[in-house]
């Protein structure tokens, strides 16, 4: 008889999960993405936008922080063990960002099904202010994560 695995060890592989990706993710690493808490399918991370990140209008690229919620999705929808990709986002983002703001993108699955992953990412300000929603679709492929 199978059992499912317990709370403390799922948690211990999305932490492993992520540190591994974050490692060798180096685009994350020059955003200076942290990564800020994990668990299973959720995952917070955080930046500084930085004066090289802001387009011709002085306010930060739409990109900069599609790439912040980027990286929280993938994060989160990898957590459960199977190498998961994006197959659709979308974003809208309801404030400016500027150089100095500190973002803080909160990721978390909203639906599933058995290859399917649907995840809502909020992207927040130093203030607690809302500047990007973002909701990401993602594939669980077959392939399991590798240890290490």
């Amino acid at each position: 008889m199978q059992t499912e695995p317990d709370a403390n060890a799922l948690q211990s592989q999305a932490r492993d999960i992520v540190d591994h990706m974050l490692a060798r993710d180096a685009f994350s690493r020059w955003l200076g993405v942290e990564v800020l808490s994990v668990a299973p399918r959720r995952v917070v991370c955080a930046m500084t936008v930085r004066t090289e990140m802001v387009n011709g209008f002085g306010v930060s690229h739409g990109g900069i922080v599609f790439s912040l919620a980027d990286s929280a999705f993938a994060f989160a929808c990898n957590t459960h063990g199977r190498v998961t990709v994006a197959i659709n986002n979308t974003i809208t983002y309801p404030l400016a960002v500027h150089v100095g703001d500190r973002l803080t993108a909160e990721a978390a699955e909203a639906a599933t099904s058995v290859r399917i992953g649907y995840y809502d990412v909020t992207v927040r300000n130093q203030h607690g202010a809302t500047v990007a929603l973002f909701r990401g679709t993602a594939y669980a492929t077959k392939q399991l994560h590798s240890s290490g």
